[in-house]
Protein backbone atom coordinates (compact mmCIF):
# COMPACT_ATOMS: atom_id res chain seq x y z
CA UNK A 1 0.00 0.00 0.00
CA UNK A 2 1.69 3.32 -1.15
CA UNK A 3 0.79 6.22 1.02
CA UNK A 4 -0.93 8.93 -1.36
CA UNK A 5 -2.73 8.83 -5.10
CA UNK A 6 -2.43 12.29 -6.50
CA UNK A 7 -2.95 14.25 -9.75
CA UNK A 8 -1.31 17.21 -10.71
CA UNK A 9 -2.14 19.39 -13.65
CA UNK A 10 0.77 21.02 -14.87
CA UNK A 11 1.16 24.29 -16.64
CA UNK A 12 -0.19 23.18 -20.21
CA UNK A 13 -3.36 21.65 -18.67
CA UNK A 14 -2.53 17.58 -18.62
CA UNK A 15 -3.52 15.67 -15.88
CA UNK A 16 -0.27 13.90 -14.29
CA UNK A 17 -0.90 10.75 -11.76
CA UNK A 18 1.35 10.18 -8.85
CA UNK A 19 1.73 7.28 -6.49
CA UNK A 20 3.64 8.42 -3.29
CA UNK A 21 5.55 6.88 -1.01
CA UNK A 22 6.70 8.83 2.10
CA UNK A 23 9.75 6.82 3.83
CA UNK A 24 12.60 8.38 5.89
CA UNK A 25 15.69 9.04 4.47
CA UNK A 26 17.65 6.01 6.62
CA UNK A 27 14.48 3.44 4.56
CA UNK A 28 15.29 4.87 0.94
CA UNK A 29 19.11 4.85 0.88
CA UNK A 30 21.23 1.05 0.91
CA UNK A 31 22.71 0.50 4.74
CA UNK A 32 26.54 1.36 4.57
CA UNK A 33 28.63 -2.25 4.76
CA UNK A 34 29.91 -2.39 8.27
CA UNK A 35 32.78 -4.41 9.70
CA UNK A 36 30.71 -5.87 12.59
CA UNK A 37 27.03 -7.53 11.70
CA UNK A 38 24.67 -6.33 14.59
CA UNK A 39 20.93 -7.11 14.81
CA UNK A 40 20.40 -3.32 14.17
CA UNK A 41 22.06 -3.48 10.42
CA UNK A 42 20.87 -6.99 9.73
CA UNK A 43 17.19 -4.92 10.62
CA UNK A 44 18.63 -2.10 8.65
CA UNK A 45 19.25 -4.54 5.10
CA UNK A 46 16.78 -6.64 5.22
CA UNK A 47 14.48 -3.13 5.83
CA UNK A 48 16.30 -1.23 2.40
CA UNK A 49 15.45 -4.87 0.51
CA UNK A 50 11.90 -4.96 1.52
CA UNK A 51 11.27 -1.40 0.36
CA UNK A 52 12.99 -1.90 -3.05
CA UNK A 53 10.73 -4.94 -3.57
CA UNK A 54 7.64 -3.17 -3.01
CA UNK A 55 9.03 -0.65 -4.96
CA UNK A 56 9.94 -2.26 -8.00
CA UNK A 57 6.11 -3.55 -7.86
CA UNK A 58 4.77 -0.09 -7.22
CA UNK A 59 6.66 1.30 -10.12
CA UNK A 60 5.65 -1.26 -12.41
CA UNK A 61 1.63 -1.02 -11.27
CA UNK A 62 2.25 3.06 -11.68
CA UNK A 63 3.77 2.35 -15.27
CA UNK A 64 0.92 0.19 -16.28
CA UNK A 65 -1.78 2.80 -15.66
CA UNK A 66 0.37 5.72 -17.38
CA UNK A 67 0.62 6.52 -13.71
CA UNK A 68 4.64 7.57 -12.14
CA UNK A 69 5.80 6.38 -8.83
CA UNK A 70 8.07 8.22 -6.51
CA UNK A 71 9.46 7.73 -2.93
CA UNK A 72 9.98 11.40 -0.76
CA UNK A 73 11.69 11.53 1.91
CA UNK A 74 12.58 14.51 4.48
CA UNK A 75 14.94 16.24 1.53
CA UNK A 76 12.02 16.66 -0.21
CA UNK A 77 9.30 17.74 2.43
CA UNK A 78 9.23 21.17 3.86
CA UNK A 79 9.12 20.98 7.40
Amino acid sequence: FVDFYAQIRNKDGKLNSYLLEIKPKKQATEPEIKKRITKQYINEVVTYAVNQAKWKAATEYAKDRGWEFKVLTEDHLNF
